[in-house]
């Protein structure tokens, strides 16, 4: 005998086996009246940018882009504005931040977020929201690629996160207050050697909604 389904309970078995009630789980928003089907509740995947940016150290060729910006000859001071390190903000930042300007390596981030349909399904049923981060010590040529961006987050769901957004953020941000304040021991190849790697999200890209 197939097995049954209803509304709160469930029949399995064979015919003469005592019927078994099963609750409903918890992990969705709730029944939808018109056809019982369950609506499924928010999805967070968090992807940690520590092991990516170890990743990135652990090759010589990537940790030399890493502290490209500091190298000589991309220190031109002729108010040409070529890179993020040329803008006010990030000199003045070095300015009251004296210690973090001081080892190269240091990460500055962009950080970029905006709902979107995926599988070009143009509809209001469902709603993925990307988080990225951006590393800004990359050359101009390098960090707009696809290697380098790094896939911290990613929330579906039938709707937006809207203000609750900031509980999703609670990973990535615990994370964030670790690189800043105490920073995380990373293997640099190139020279061979460990340093602490301390990161600071210098600028946040979104739309107004967002």
């Amino acid at each position: 005998m197939g097995t049954k389904f209803g509304k709160n309970r469930k029949k399995c078995g064979k015919k003469g086996d005592a019927t078994k009630n099963v609750e409903e789980e918890n992990s969705t928003l709730g029944i939808d009246d018109t056809n019982q089907r369950k609506i499924p509740a928010s999805v967070m995947w968090y992807l940690s940018p520590i092991d990516r940016l170890r990743r990135l150290f652990s090759n010589p060729r990537d940790s030399k882009l890493m502290q490209w910006w500091a190298l000589d000859g991309c220190k031109k001071g002729d108010g040409v504005l070529c890179q993020p390190f040329d803008a006010q903000q990030c000199k003045g930042f070095d300015v009251k931040y004296p210690k973090y300007g001081e080892d190269p390596r240091n990460e500055r981030f962009s950080w970029s977020t905006d709902g979107m349909n995926p599988f070009d399904d143009r509809t209001s049923t469902h709603s993925t929201w990307p988080f990225l981060l951006s590393i800004y010590n990359l050359p101009p040529w390098s960090f707009m690629k696809r290697k380098y961006f790094l896939l911290t987050m990613i929330i579906s769901g039938p709707k937006a996160p809207g203000i609750d957004i900031d509980v999703f953020l609670e990973p990535l941000m615990q994370e964030m207050e670790i690189l800043w304040k105490e920073g995380v021991e990373m293997w640099d190849d190139l020279v061979k050697s460990a340093f602490t790697l301390r990161v600071i999200i210098f600028v946040t890209i979104i739309d107004y909604p967002g």
